[in-house]
């Protein structure tokens, strides 16, 4: 039994297994939070299965996780399918709709032809089964990376995501929440990685709008970003790098992935994220963030992108091969002074500590 939080250390559920809901988030209802995402059990890094469908877990007191088994299980039957193991499923998001009273569930997948498109599944029940509706969905037309959704209090949805290697977009979504309508707005403009802001993570508080995203640097991390607003839309002022005290530009060597409150607690809020690559912890983000920012300049020629493709494969920092079987996670609470937000670095922590 787990009596606290230990941010990046192995997490074991009940039955003494990894904890596989990667790039996950924490969902609460009923008493219980349910934490799902990206089930990496047989993601070896050299067997092409990148994924082996969505898991979930559950909890009462947010240390001590029981598996419930796949929510949305992966089709090895089916190699076109987006849900196949090869495909590169990334970052469920469920939402439940009060009106359909249907659970809805995006799930972005890159494609082999370097566009990125989204899954949109649904279920009357949160466990499943779920029915997929939508496939190769291009929200906007656009190539849609990773994302968060969330709902207003009115029921009102809204669509996070990054456009591709681009900005920021923030989108209304249907009423149904399985598309979205056609109204947006853009924010954070970069020209490129690692620059580009990804792994957008939406949360409310007393009334402001904030998001906190990680650069465009694949597996290896780097530094967070947070923004607050006003409103849905913003305009969102960036606020700078939340992770106070980590000399290593590395978020503390992991990448976002979403935020929730706890309930009964004040003000306490828990920033998830994923430390994708233990192995690579005494990297700093100057270490390969250069050649980003080279691979990505329109200057770059065909012969110096392979070249520099071949020193990161020599390096070992190419995201492919990657064994994410053994990701772990870093769970910290949000400080906040004003509308500043500080994650400060714990080796353990606990619930009970907060008011």
């Amino acid at each position: 039994m787990h009596d606290s939080i230990r941010p990046g250390q192995v997490w074991l559920d009940t039955e003494g297994q990894r904890i596989h809901a990667h790039g996950g988030s924490v969902l609460f209802r009923d008493g219980t939070y349910y934490w799902y995402g990206e089930n990496k059990e047989r993601t070896d890094g050299k067997n092409g299965i990148w994924h082996w469908g969505v898991r979930c877990y559950a909890s009462q007191d947010l240390y001590n996780w029981e598996d419930l088994g796949l929510i949305i299980p992966p089709r090895p039957d089916d190699p076109a399918s987006s849900l196949h193991p090869t495909a590169c499923m990334d970052r469920p998001h469920i939402l439940f709709n009060e009106r359909t009273r249907k659970y809805v569930c995006w799930l972005k997948i890159m494609n082999r032809d370097g566009t990125q498109t989204e899954t949109v599944l649904t279920a009357d029940d949160l466990l499943g089964p779920y029915e997929m509706v939508r496939e190769g969905l291009r929200p906007l037309g656009m190539s849609a990376g990773d994302f968060d959704l969330a709902v207003a209090h009115d029921g009102k949805g809204y669509y996070f995501f990054e456009r591709v290697h681009s900005e920021t977009i923030v989108a209304d979504l249907t009423d149904d929440y399985t598309g979205v309508t056609g109204y947006y707005s853009t924010h954070f403009p970069h020209s490129g990685p690692p620059h580009v802001r990804e792994a957008t993570a939406h949360f409310l508080r007393h009334g402001k709008h904030y998001l906190i995203t990680s650069g465009t640097s694949g597996y290896l991390p780097n530094p967070s970003e947070a923004a607050v607003a006003d409103s849905w839309h913003g305009p969102y002022r960036v606020l700078g790098d939340p992770h106070a005290g980590d000399p290593s530009g590395t978020s503390f060597h992991s990448q976002i992935s979403s935020v929730f409150k706890v309930q009964g607690k004040k003000d306490l809020f828990v920033a998830c994220a994923d430390r994708w690559l233990p192995h690579l912890m005494h990297l700093k983000y100057e270490d390969y963030a250069p050649v980003f920012e080279r691979l990505f300049h329109p200057e770059c020629t065909a012969e110096e992108r392979t070249a520099l493709l071949a020193d990161f494969g020599a390096r070992g920092l190419l995201d492919t091969g990657r064994d994410t079987s053994v990701a772990d996670y870093v769970w910290l609470p949000l400080r906040f002074d004003g509308e500043r937000v500080r994650i400060e670095w714990r080796d353990e922590w606990r619930i009970e500590e907060f008011d």
